[in-house]
């Protein structure tokens, strides 16, 4: 007797919130694939990743909610990894395709990451594919009506502030920074930001996409917001962009 396929796992991108960002690809491979899988949700509450998917699925299809702590120590978080791990493999070493639905792109700082990296590892057998998507700093962009980079302009993504020192030499490296999760470190970039004179070159945009999404437009009396997790913040440093002919330089003066 021939030997089973095993399935494939696939890291669907969400997203960041809009479900008609979801690209035809990851639309179809949701509405097909026998097993979804996602982060589960907080306090019992539904995920980003599922309430952007949830319209999609069939009361059929198996829903795997996978528990991903937000901690950083280490030994939790690979044991939270290598149980939603074997969660998957129980599905796929039966040849069922399982996708895993994350928020923004699966490739972009995603917990799909971790998933696959501790599936290979456990077991080398396993297929895996991701599906690209639309990353956060794509669709601040697109919300606040600007161009993320023009020309050659170099751009800096920091995921997370640990170290405030970060931000400085970030400013002094690239001519457009993101910073993700910003909400944490907000006052102290702040501060930086007024020191170098870039606050009302800055915006900060709240679950961009989403039904609740805010801007913040013009950060120079802004010293203090009370921001979520899903917070992100873009600055722009090359403040001259004259590179471009006038008409077609982009307005950093919005707000």
């Amino acid at each position: 007797m021939a030997e089973q396929s095993t399935g494939t796992l696939w890291g669907i991108s969400a997203g960041p919130g809009d479900p008609e960002l979801l690209t035809l690809k990851a639309a179809r491979l949701l509405q097909t694939c026998p097993v979804v899988a996602f982060p589960a949700g907080r306090q019992g509450q539904p995920g980003v990743a599922q309430k952007i998917i949830q319209p999609l699925l069939a009361p059929e299809q198996v829903q795997l909610p996978l528990t991903f702590p937000f901690v950083q120590d280490a030994a939790v978080l690979t044991a939270a990894w290598s149980q939603a791990a074997q969660a998957v493999w129980s599905y796929l070493k039966t040849g069922q395709d399982v996708v895993f639905a994350t928020e923004g792109d699966a490739s972009f700082y995603s917990t799909f990451t971790y998933l696959a990296q501790t599936l290979q590892q456990h077991h080398p057998e396993a297929k895996v594919a991701t599906v690209p998507g639309v990353c956060s700093p794509l669709a601040a962009a697109a919300q606040l009506g600007l161009p993320l980079t023009i020309l050659q302009q170099r751009l800096l993504v920091l995921p997370a502030l640990y170290a405030i020192a970060d931000l400085e030499t970030a400013l002094d490296q690239a001519d457009v920074v993101v910073l993700m999760k910003v909400a944490s470190v907000y006052a102290e970039a702040w501060q930086i930001l007024q020191r170098r004179d870039l606050l009302a070159h800055s915006r900060v945009i709240v679950r961009a996409t989403q039904i609740d999404e805010q801007i913040y437009t013009d950060l120079s009396d802004r010293p203090h917001l009370d921001l979520p997790y899903f917070s992100l913040m873009m600055i722009n440093c090359d403040r001259s962009s004259s590179a471009l002919p006038a008409t077609q330089r982009p307005d950093f003066r919005l707000g």
